[in-house]
Protein backbone atom coordinates (compact mmCIF):
# COMPACT_ATOMS: atom_id res chain seq x y z
CA UNK A 1 0.00 0.00 0.00
CA UNK A 2 1.22 3.60 -1.28
CA UNK A 3 0.20 5.20 1.90
CA UNK A 4 1.78 3.10 4.27
CA UNK A 5 5.54 2.75 2.45
CA UNK A 6 5.26 6.89 2.83
CA UNK A 7 4.57 6.96 6.52
CA UNK A 8 7.09 4.42 7.07
CA UNK A 9 9.48 6.19 4.55
CA UNK A 10 9.13 9.79 6.69
CA UNK A 11 9.19 7.92 10.04
CA UNK A 12 12.32 6.45 9.34
CA UNK A 13 13.37 9.80 7.70
CA UNK A 14 12.31 11.60 10.90
CA UNK A 15 13.33 9.31 13.82
CA UNK A 16 16.38 10.70 14.82
CA UNK A 17 15.04 14.02 15.11
CA UNK A 18 11.99 12.15 17.43
CA UNK A 19 14.53 10.47 18.96
CA UNK A 20 15.67 14.06 19.92
CA UNK A 21 12.58 15.63 21.10
CA UNK A 22 11.99 12.81 23.51
CA UNK A 23 15.67 12.70 25.05
CA UNK A 24 15.26 17.03 25.60
CA UNK A 25 11.70 16.10 26.92
CA UNK A 26 12.99 13.16 29.04
CA UNK A 27 15.90 15.39 30.52
CA UNK A 28 14.21 18.17 31.62
CA UNK A 29 10.61 16.62 32.98
CA UNK A 30 8.12 18.71 34.89
CA UNK A 31 5.46 17.76 37.31
CA UNK A 32 1.30 17.54 36.74
CA UNK A 33 -0.13 20.95 35.80
CA UNK A 34 3.76 22.93 36.28
CA UNK A 35 4.52 21.45 32.36
CA UNK A 36 5.75 25.02 31.72
CA UNK A 37 9.07 24.55 29.58
CA UNK A 38 7.62 21.01 27.97
CA UNK A 39 4.83 23.19 26.96
CA UNK A 40 6.81 26.00 25.64
CA UNK A 41 9.61 23.52 23.63
CA UNK A 42 6.54 21.50 22.27
CA UNK A 43 5.11 24.95 20.90
CA UNK A 44 8.62 25.71 19.39
CA UNK A 45 8.20 22.32 17.78
CA UNK A 46 5.16 22.67 15.79
CA UNK A 47 6.22 26.11 14.98
CA UNK A 48 9.06 25.14 13.03
CA UNK A 49 6.73 22.46 11.34
CA UNK A 50 4.38 25.26 10.56
CA UNK A 51 1.08 23.84 12.53
CA UNK A 52 -0.93 26.60 14.00
CA UNK A 53 -2.18 25.82 17.36
CA UNK A 54 -3.61 27.69 20.77
CA UNK A 55 -1.88 27.25 24.07
CA UNK A 56 -2.92 28.14 27.57
CA UNK A 57 -5.53 25.33 28.33
CA UNK A 58 -5.17 24.32 31.66
CA UNK A 59 -2.16 26.63 32.03
CA UNK A 60 0.41 24.41 29.62
CA UNK A 61 -2.24 22.74 27.59
CA UNK A 62 -2.36 22.73 23.78
CA UNK A 63 -4.06 21.89 21.02
CA UNK A 64 -2.34 21.90 17.43
CA UNK A 65 -4.92 21.92 13.86
CA UNK A 66 -3.81 20.14 10.86
CA UNK A 67 -6.18 20.62 8.17
CA UNK A 68 -6.41 18.37 5.41
CA UNK A 69 -8.71 18.80 2.15
CA UNK A 70 -12.36 19.67 2.97
CA UNK A 71 -11.73 20.10 6.41
CA UNK A 72 -15.08 20.54 7.56
CA UNK A 73 -15.82 16.85 6.42
CA UNK A 74 -14.26 14.97 9.60
CA UNK A 75 -12.58 15.78 12.70
CA UNK A 76 -10.33 13.26 14.66
CA UNK A 77 -8.12 14.31 17.61
CA UNK A 78 -4.68 12.28 18.31
CA UNK A 79 -3.83 13.09 22.43
CA UNK A 80 -0.65 12.82 24.62
CA UNK A 81 -0.04 13.95 27.79
CA UNK A 82 3.00 15.63 28.90
CA UNK A 83 3.57 15.36 33.08
CA UNK A 84 6.11 13.69 34.69
CA UNK A 85 6.41 12.28 38.29
CA UNK A 86 7.86 13.04 41.53
CA UNK A 87 10.41 10.32 41.08
CA UNK A 88 13.74 10.34 41.69
CA UNK A 89 15.31 9.14 38.13
CA UNK A 90 18.11 6.04 38.62
CA UNK A 91 19.00 5.63 34.64
CA UNK A 92 22.50 5.46 33.50
CA UNK A 93 21.32 7.48 30.25
CA UNK A 94 23.34 10.38 29.39
CA UNK A 95 19.90 12.38 29.00
CA UNK A 96 18.94 11.53 32.57
CA UNK A 97 16.50 14.11 34.19
CA UNK A 98 18.43 17.37 35.68
CA UNK A 99 15.55 17.91 37.42
CA UNK A 100 15.94 16.82 41.29
CA UNK A 101 13.00 14.61 42.16
CA UNK A 102 11.04 14.39 38.89
CA UNK A 103 11.42 12.07 36.33
CA UNK A 104 9.60 10.90 32.88
CA UNK A 105 8.64 7.48 34.34
CA UNK A 106 5.37 6.41 32.84
CA UNK A 107 6.47 7.39 29.12
CA UNK A 108 4.65 10.69 28.57
CA UNK A 109 8.35 12.53 26.99
CA UNK A 110 7.87 9.58 24.30
CA UNK A 111 4.39 9.75 23.54
CA UNK A 112 4.45 13.48 23.15
CA UNK A 113 7.67 13.01 21.27
CA UNK A 114 5.63 10.61 18.83
CA UNK A 115 2.88 12.94 18.77
CA UNK A 116 5.14 15.54 17.25
CA UNK A 117 6.43 13.14 15.32
CA UNK A 118 3.30 11.98 13.91
CA UNK A 119 2.08 15.63 13.66
CA UNK A 120 4.82 16.36 11.46
CA UNK A 121 4.04 13.31 8.86
CA UNK A 122 0.26 13.99 8.37
CA UNK A 123 1.22 17.56 8.09
CA UNK A 124 3.58 16.85 4.93
CA UNK A 125 0.86 14.87 3.77
CA UNK A 126 -2.28 16.71 4.32
CA UNK A 127 -2.98 17.28 0.74
CA UNK A 128 -4.16 13.41 0.80
CA UNK A 129 -6.58 12.82 3.36
CA UNK A 130 -9.95 15.21 4.14
CA UNK A 131 -10.58 17.00 7.18
CA UNK A 132 -9.16 18.24 10.30
CA UNK A 133 -6.70 16.75 13.36
CA UNK A 134 -6.73 17.99 16.36
CA UNK A 135 -3.64 17.70 18.49
CA UNK A 136 -3.99 17.71 22.07
CA UNK A 137 -1.13 17.84 24.21
CA UNK A 138 -2.49 17.21 27.36
CA UNK A 139 -0.95 18.02 31.13
CA UNK A 140 -1.23 16.54 34.56
CA UNK A 141 -2.35 13.03 33.70
CA UNK A 142 -0.69 11.51 36.57
CA UNK A 143 -2.58 14.06 39.11
CA UNK A 144 -6.45 13.94 40.14
CA UNK A 145 -8.85 15.88 38.48
CA UNK A 146 -7.04 15.36 35.60
CA UNK A 147 -5.89 17.24 32.24
CA UNK A 148 -8.15 15.60 30.09
CA UNK A 149 -11.31 16.62 32.34
CA UNK A 150 -9.86 19.76 32.53
CA UNK A 151 -9.27 20.60 29.03
CA UNK A 152 -12.64 19.65 27.75
CA UNK A 153 -14.23 22.09 30.23
CA UNK A 154 -11.57 24.54 29.32
CA UNK A 155 -13.61 23.95 25.76
CA UNK A 156 -11.19 22.25 23.37
CA UNK A 157 -14.09 20.25 21.18
CA UNK A 158 -16.53 23.65 21.36
CA UNK A 159 -15.94 24.31 18.25
CA UNK A 160 -15.13 21.10 16.54
CA UNK A 161 -16.47 17.78 18.59
CA UNK A 162 -14.07 15.03 16.86
CA UNK A 163 -15.84 11.80 15.83
CA UNK A 164 -12.68 9.88 16.68
CA UNK A 165 -9.88 10.04 19.58
CA UNK A 166 -7.09 8.17 19.64
CA UNK A 167 -4.45 7.84 22.09
CA UNK A 168 -1.34 5.74 22.79
CA UNK A 169 0.88 4.40 26.01
CA UNK A 170 3.97 2.61 26.20
CA UNK A 171 4.32 -1.01 27.56
CA UNK A 172 7.55 -2.18 29.36
CA UNK A 173 6.16 -6.12 29.07
CA UNK A 174 5.70 -5.65 25.53
CA UNK A 175 8.40 -6.35 22.49
CA UNK A 176 9.31 -2.66 21.33
CA UNK A 177 7.61 -3.25 17.60
CA UNK A 178 4.31 -4.46 18.88
CA UNK A 179 1.14 -2.73 19.66
CA UNK A 180 -1.83 -4.02 21.67
CA UNK A 181 -5.71 -3.54 21.53
CA UNK A 182 -8.66 -4.31 23.40
CA UNK A 183 -12.14 -3.57 22.43
CA UNK A 184 -14.69 -2.24 25.28
CA UNK A 185 -13.59 -1.94 29.00
CA UNK A 186 -9.81 -1.93 29.15
CA UNK A 187 -9.07 0.10 32.10
CA UNK A 188 -10.26 0.40 35.53
CA UNK A 189 -11.89 3.75 37.12
CA UNK A 190 -9.46 4.89 40.19
CA UNK A 191 -11.41 6.49 43.31
CA UNK A 192 -9.03 7.62 46.31
CA UNK A 193 -10.50 6.32 49.46
CA UNK A 194 -9.29 8.47 52.68
CA UNK A 195 -11.04 7.58 56.12
CA UNK A 196 -10.17 8.91 59.35
CA UNK A 197 -11.11 6.62 62.69
CA UNK A 198 -11.61 9.08 65.53
CA UNK A 199 -12.07 8.27 69.51
CA UNK A 200 -10.45 8.49 72.83
CA UNK A 201 -6.83 7.61 73.35
CA UNK A 202 -4.90 7.17 76.14
CA UNK A 203 -2.10 4.02 77.73
CA UNK A 204 -1.91 1.12 75.75
CA UNK A 205 -2.07 -0.70 79.73
CA UNK A 206 -5.66 0.07 80.52
CA UNK A 207 -7.75 -0.31 76.96
CA UNK A 208 -11.03 -0.67 78.93
CA UNK A 209 -10.85 3.09 79.07
CA UNK A 210 -10.51 4.34 75.78
CA UNK A 211 -11.28 3.48 72.41
CA UNK A 212 -9.03 0.99 70.61
CA UNK A 213 -8.86 3.09 68.03
CA UNK A 214 -6.00 1.06 65.81
CA UNK A 215 -7.82 -1.54 66.32
CA UNK A 216 -10.94 -0.44 64.56
CA UNK A 217 -9.39 0.79 61.63
CA UNK A 218 -7.75 -2.77 61.72
CA UNK A 219 -11.06 -4.23 61.88
CA UNK A 220 -12.40 -1.80 59.34
CA UNK A 221 -10.04 -2.59 56.50
CA UNK A 222 -10.79 -6.59 57.36
CA UNK A 223 -14.61 -5.88 56.88
CA UNK A 224 -13.84 -3.76 53.47
CA UNK A 225 -12.50 -6.44 52.14
CA UNK A 226 -15.52 -8.33 52.44
CA UNK A 227 -17.22 -5.52 49.93
CA UNK A 228 -15.17 -7.05 46.85
CA UNK A 229 -15.30 -10.74 47.71
CA UNK A 230 -19.45 -11.24 48.84
CA UNK A 231 -20.92 -7.96 47.71
CA UNK A 232 -19.29 -7.33 43.93
CA UNK A 233 -20.29 -9.71 41.42
CA UNK A 234 -17.29 -12.28 40.90
CA UNK A 235 -17.47 -11.92 37.83
CA UNK A 236 -16.49 -7.94 37.59
CA UNK A 237 -12.79 -7.11 38.12
CA UNK A 238 -12.45 -4.83 41.38
CA UNK A 239 -9.42 -4.38 43.65
CA UNK A 240 -9.76 -2.13 46.95
CA UNK A 241 -6.59 -1.66 48.41
CA UNK A 242 -5.35 0.50 51.05
CA UNK A 243 -1.64 1.34 51.63
CA UNK A 244 -1.19 3.91 53.72
CA UNK A 245 -2.21 3.68 57.86
CA UNK A 246 -1.09 6.25 60.20
CA UNK A 247 -1.31 5.71 63.72
CA UNK A 248 0.77 7.99 65.32
CA UNK A 249 0.98 6.74 69.06
CA UNK A 250 3.73 4.59 70.70
CA UNK A 251 4.28 1.06 72.13
CA UNK A 252 2.30 2.05 74.92
CA UNK A 253 0.07 5.28 73.67
CA UNK A 254 -3.63 4.26 71.88
CA UNK A 255 -3.66 7.37 69.81
CA UNK A 256 -6.70 9.40 69.51
CA UNK A 257 -6.90 9.45 65.41
CA UNK A 258 -5.92 7.06 62.58
CA UNK A 259 -5.81 7.70 59.16
CA UNK A 260 -5.75 4.93 56.44
CA UNK A 261 -6.03 5.87 52.35
CA UNK A 262 -6.63 3.65 49.25
CA UNK A 263 -7.47 2.91 46.56
CA UNK A 264 -10.69 1.75 44.54
CA UNK A 265 -10.32 0.26 41.37
CA UNK A 266 -13.35 -1.32 38.97
CA UNK A 267 -14.45 -2.09 35.34
CA UNK A 268 -18.64 -1.05 36.05
CA UNK A 269 -19.92 2.53 36.51
CA UNK A 270 -22.98 1.26 38.18
CA UNK A 271 -21.15 -1.11 40.64
CA UNK A 272 -18.62 1.52 41.01
CA UNK A 273 -21.15 3.99 42.21
CA UNK A 274 -22.34 1.01 45.10
CA UNK A 275 -18.92 -0.02 46.19
CA UNK A 276 -18.81 3.89 47.34
CA UNK A 277 -21.54 3.73 49.06
CA UNK A 278 -20.44 0.48 50.40
CA UNK A 279 -17.58 1.57 52.12
CA UNK A 280 -19.04 4.28 53.81
CA UNK A 281 -21.48 2.25 55.52
CA UNK A 282 -19.30 -0.24 56.40
CA UNK A 283 -16.53 2.35 57.71
CA UNK A 284 -18.91 4.02 59.38
CA UNK A 285 -20.69 1.55 61.70
CA UNK A 286 -17.88 -0.97 62.31
CA UNK A 287 -16.32 2.18 64.03
CA UNK A 288 -19.31 3.04 65.59
CA UNK A 289 -20.34 -0.52 67.12
CA UNK A 290 -16.55 -0.09 68.79
CA UNK A 291 -17.11 3.05 70.13
CA UNK A 292 -15.33 5.10 67.93
CA UNK A 293 -16.44 6.94 64.72
CA UNK A 294 -15.07 7.42 61.39
CA UNK A 295 -14.99 10.34 58.23
CA UNK A 296 -15.44 9.12 54.94
CA UNK A 297 -13.90 10.89 52.12
CA UNK A 298 -13.58 9.28 49.08
CA UNK A 299 -12.07 11.39 45.78
CA UNK A 300 -13.85 10.29 42.70
CA UNK A 301 -10.72 9.77 40.19
CA UNK A 302 -10.79 8.89 36.87
CA UNK A 303 -13.79 7.08 34.73
CA UNK A 304 -13.62 3.54 33.31
CA UNK A 305 -11.27 3.90 29.82
CA UNK A 306 -14.25 2.28 27.58
CA UNK A 307 -12.83 1.70 23.87
CA UNK A 308 -15.46 2.41 21.54
CA UNK A 309 -16.05 -1.31 19.73
CA UNK A 310 -16.34 -0.02 16.19
CA UNK A 311 -13.77 2.25 16.14
CA UNK A 312 -10.73 -0.16 17.90
CA UNK A 313 -11.47 -3.12 15.55
CA UNK A 314 -11.20 -0.65 12.76
CA UNK A 315 -7.71 0.31 14.50
CA UNK A 316 -6.97 -3.42 14.60
CA UNK A 317 -7.22 -3.77 10.88
CA UNK A 318 -5.43 -0.34 10.17
CA UNK A 319 -2.43 -1.96 12.50
CA UNK A 320 -2.51 -5.18 10.74
CA UNK A 321 -1.37 -3.48 7.57
CA UNK A 322 1.34 -1.09 8.88
CA UNK A 323 2.55 -3.64 11.63
CA UNK A 324 1.66 -6.95 10.62
CA UNK A 325 -0.99 -9.08 12.44
CA UNK A 326 1.74 -10.75 14.07
CA UNK A 327 2.68 -7.09 15.87
CA UNK A 328 -0.59 -6.60 16.50
CA UNK A 329 -1.76 -7.96 20.06
CA UNK A 330 -5.01 -8.55 21.97
CA UNK A 331 -4.34 -6.89 25.22
CA UNK A 332 -6.47 -8.10 28.65
CA UNK A 333 -8.11 -5.59 30.44
CA UNK A 334 -5.93 -3.63 33.19
CA UNK A 335 -6.86 -2.45 36.50
CA UNK A 336 -4.72 0.70 36.20
CA UNK A 337 -6.50 3.94 35.73
CA UNK A 338 -6.05 6.36 32.98
CA UNK A 339 -7.72 9.90 32.44
CA UNK A 340 -8.15 8.88 28.93
CA UNK A 341 -11.20 7.44 30.72
CA UNK A 342 -13.01 11.02 30.44
CA UNK A 343 -12.38 11.24 26.61
CA UNK A 344 -13.75 7.83 26.17
CA UNK A 345 -17.22 8.60 28.09
CA UNK A 346 -18.08 11.35 25.82
CA UNK A 347 -16.61 10.49 22.47
CA UNK A 348 -15.67 7.23 20.35
CA UNK A 349 -12.16 6.90 21.17
CA UNK A 350 -9.44 3.76 21.64
CA UNK A 351 -6.43 4.08 24.04
CA UNK A 352 -3.99 1.57 23.06
CA UNK A 353 -0.16 0.16 23.71
CA UNK A 354 2.73 -0.08 22.06
CA UNK A 355 5.68 -1.81 23.28
CA UNK A 356 9.13 -0.63 24.48
CA UNK A 357 10.81 -3.36 25.84
CA UNK A 358 14.44 -3.46 26.09
CA UNK A 359 16.18 -5.92 23.70
CA UNK A 360 19.56 -6.32 25.50
CA UNK A 361 18.76 -4.72 28.92
CA UNK A 362 16.35 -3.94 31.85
CA UNK A 363 13.48 -1.78 30.47
CA UNK A 364 12.27 -1.21 34.17
CA UNK A 365 8.49 -0.60 35.40
CA UNK A 366 6.15 1.83 34.96
CA UNK A 367 6.69 4.72 38.05
CA UNK A 368 9.96 2.98 39.28
CA UNK A 369 13.47 5.09 38.91
CA UNK A 370 14.74 2.80 36.47
CA UNK A 371 12.20 2.42 33.86
CA UNK A 372 14.07 3.15 30.73
CA UNK A 373 12.70 2.59 27.15
CA UNK A 374 13.68 1.30 24.27
CA UNK A 375 13.94 4.35 21.92
CA UNK A 376 13.55 1.85 18.45
CA UNK A 377 10.02 1.71 19.72
CA UNK A 378 9.51 5.58 19.09
CA UNK A 379 9.34 4.62 15.36
CA UNK A 380 6.08 2.15 16.23
CA UNK A 381 4.92 4.73 18.12
CA UNK A 382 5.17 7.65 15.56
CA UNK A 383 4.39 5.87 12.38
CA UNK A 384 1.03 3.71 14.01
CA UNK A 385 -0.35 6.74 15.17
CA UNK A 386 0.07 8.97 11.69
CA UNK A 387 -1.06 5.71 9.78
CA UNK A 388 -4.14 5.06 12.45
CA UNK A 389 -5.06 8.84 11.67
CA UNK A 390 -4.66 8.91 7.90
CA UNK A 391 -6.33 5.63 7.54
CA UNK A 392 -9.32 7.20 9.64
CA UNK A 393 -9.35 10.10 7.40
CA UNK A 394 -9.51 8.59 4.15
Amino acid sequence: MESKQRIKNLTQKYLGEIIEIRRHIHQFPEISFDEVNTSKYIQQQLTKIGIPFKAGYVKTGIVGTIKGKNPEKKVIALRADMDALPIQEKSNVPFCSVNDGVMHACGHDAHSAALVGAAKILFELRSEWEGTILLIFQPAEEVFPGGAKLMMEAGIFDKQKPEVILGQHVLPTMKSGHAGFKEGMYMASGDEIYLTIKGKGGHAAMPHLLTDNVLIASQIIVALQQIVSRFVPAQLPTVLSFGKFIANGATNIIPEQVEIAGTLRTMNEKWRAKIKTKIREIATFTAQSMGAECEVDIKDGYPVVHNDEKVTRQAIEFSEEYLGKEQTEAMDTRMTAEDFGYYTQQYPCTFYRFGVQQANEETGNLHTPQFNLNESSLETATGLMAYLAYRFMT
